[in-house]
């Protein structure tokens, strides 16, 4: 490792000037192809606010997280000690919900949990009533995703939850003080947790699983490091002035644009454009 050397602000402000900022996410459910849907539309929750709005209305989420159970393993090495994992932990997640004047967003918590021990064919409100807990199939989600992204909408990282439901819904204050907009939190445990994207669309353009990933520069000295994109890219490289200006087209008696030679020559963003200027893109090429 190299000695700490002296470095100028202009060096080392850049760093700190990218950095995520915690306001852009998106939560998206998806539920399980279940009587659930058909329970929840009975209590007044249509497929659409189940889709868009619940996603809107979360107010704070958690990124998932997860941790390694360990056990000692002694003998291997004389008077050495070592630790050896053996299953992976996935932690809960909580999320805060704005409740909306509809109270949807609570039917809509409220009975995904009771629809889970509802199994018994009693009225509630029977003295014999009874809790038989369903099918783990019936009421876990294997689509709802956390998407993490920056203000330019390039920028992210997605997070997709295998056999998610909710857990603890807390309960919730009201009072006759001052008005304040009603939020519900409630954690849900799930079996775990994809890092990236899994979608077939992303599996085809070597993204998926944030592999192939890397940012774009159009800068000649990016190129001359990275000798795998350079070789895609340095063409490209030199079409663009110091302030990214493009020059002459190249190409232009092969009748192609600057943009087409992009798309013909280059790996494209991971929206399938042409990368530009802090882009991430995929090192997949047709």
């Amino acid at each position: 490792m190299r000695r700490p050397i002296p470095k100028r602000i202009s060096q080392i402000l850049p760093t700190f000037q990218n950095v995520a900022q915690t306001s852009h996410y998106s939560v998206q459910f998806s539920l399980p192809n279940s009587s659930l849907k058909g329970h929840l539309r009975a209590k007044g929750v249509d497929t659409r606010f189940t889709l868009e709005k619940i996603g809107l209305l979360c107010a704070g989420a958690a990124l998932p997280g997860s941790s390694l159970a360990n056990v000692q393993t002694q003998g291997d090495y004389q008077g050495v000690v070592e630790q050896m994992a053996h299953t992976r932990i996935f932690t809960q997640m909580s999320l805060d919900f704005y409740v909306d004047n509809e109270y949807k967003t609570l039917k809509f918590l409220e009975h995904w949990m009771e629809y889970v021990g509802d199994g018994g064919s009693s009225f509630p409100g029977d003295d014999n009533y009874f809790f038989r807990m369903r099918y783990p199939k019936q009421y876990k989600s294997d689509e709802t995703r956390i998407i993490k992204f920056e203000k330019n909408y390039r920028q992210y990282m997605e997070y997709k939850f295998i056999g998610l439901f909710p857990i603890n819904l807390s309960s919730t204050r009201v009072q006759y003080e001052n008005s304040q907009v009603l939020k519900a939190t409630c954690s849900f445990s799930y079996d775990r947790y994809i890092a990236g994207g899994t979608t077939s669309l992303e599996r085809d353009k070597g993204t998926a699983l944030h592999e192939g990933y890397d940012v774009y520069k159009k800068d000649k000295a990016y190129v001359t490091e990275n000798n795998s994109i350079g070789n895609m890219v340095g063409e490209l490289a030199s079409t663009y002035t110091s302030n990214y200006r493009p020059k002459i087209n190249p190409y232009k008696n092969s009748g192609m644009s600057i943009t087409d030679a992009i798309h013909s020559r280059l790996t494209k963003n991971v929206f399938g454009n042409a990368p530009v200027n802090g882009d991430v893109i995929s090192t997949y090429v047709k």
